[in-house]
């Protein structure tokens, strides 16, 4: 009868520590791809205010052309 329960706690210590692997290894992956995420974020965030600072250039030379008296 001991035998069989420490094969049972055996069988249930080694299912424990393939669960851990497979959260770390998860935990590994979910750290990367949020990192991963934040350098797509920034690199969006610079490219949406490189666009708003041409747009904001051409209203301001839209503007200047109109105030310009006809030649």
């Amino acid at each position: 009868m001991d035998t069989l329960n420490l094969k049972d706690i055996n069988k249930k210590l080694d299912e424990l520590v393939n669960a851990y692997h497979r959260v770390k290894d998860e935990n590994r992956k979910l750290k990367a791809d949020s990192e991963s995420w934040v350098h797509e974020r920034q690199r969006l965030l610079q490219q949406n205010e490189m666009a708003r600072n041409k747009i904001a250039e051409m209203i301001s030379r839209l503007r200047d052309m109109e105030q310009q008296p006809n030649e």
